[in-house]
């Protein structure tokens, strides 16, 4: 098979969020000696922003998303090991903390954003929901991260996005993230009055800022 064959299998598997497929695409395409970044760049990469695209357009939907989500995860942990092995190990795009805030235990918004963010090379760093302001700040010292992420679905709970950003000002921090915000009750306008970055209507919003952020640093 040529690599272009392989790379469109590769691809179509990706959309279809086909794990078992993609794995076994993955491993017959190592086995005819195609290097791992190229599986990732040009054989996974394009399927993946079809899949963000498609999701954007409402094309697909949750269950679809997260199935591909899967399916990459699957591939990259077969992957990065043979990376490692090759001394070629993937250029991270940037490292994001991302949470649902304090109050809130709502998750599905903020695990498709993550998955995204993953799918376009990112590093993620998931604390999870009901997560505090100050454990937002602390997470991005610990790991150097570029982004904080802060989901918060209702109104009840969007002031910890703005506790966060006071958070980072009280460390003399706040030149060094790039602060992200979304959620069901979030808005432009809301995050502009309080100092936030960014706001991702939707998750392909938020990996569209989160790509732009780290090419302006």
């Amino acid at each position: 098979m040529s690599d272009e064959s392989s790379f469109e299998k590769l691809n179509n598997a990706l959309i279809a969020g086909d794990k078992s497929g993609l794995e076994q695409g993955v491993g017959d395409a190592l086995k005819e000696g195609v290097t791992p970044s190229d599986i990732i760049e040009k054989g996974m990469s394009p399927g993946m922003k079809e899949v963000g695209e498609r999701f954007a357009r409402y094309e697909i939907y949750l269950p679809e998303m997260m199935m591909a989500a899967e399916a990459w995860e699957g591939a990259m942990q077969i992957l990065e090991p043979k990376l490692l092995e090759s001394g070629s190990e993937r250029k991270k795009t940037g490292r994001v903390v991302i949470g649902t805030v304090k109050g809130d235990i709502h998750s599905i918004g903020k695990n498709i954003v993550g998955a995204l963010l993953k799918m376009s090379g990112f590093e993620v760093f998931d604390l999870g929901v009901d997560v505090n302001a100050s454990a937002f700040v602390t997470k991005a010292e610990e790991v150097g991260a570029d982004i904080i992420a802060a989901s918060a679905l209702m109104s009840t709970t969007i002031p910890q996005q703005k506790s966060i950003i006071e958070h980072i000002e009280a460390r003399g921090a706040r030149g060094k993230y790039c602060v992200l915000v979304g959620g069901g009750s979030t808005s432009q306008e809301w995050a502009d009055s309080i100092g936030a970055d960014g706001y991702g209507r939707t998750a392909g919003d938020a990996t569209t800022l989160a790509l732009k952020a780290v090419a302006q640093k």
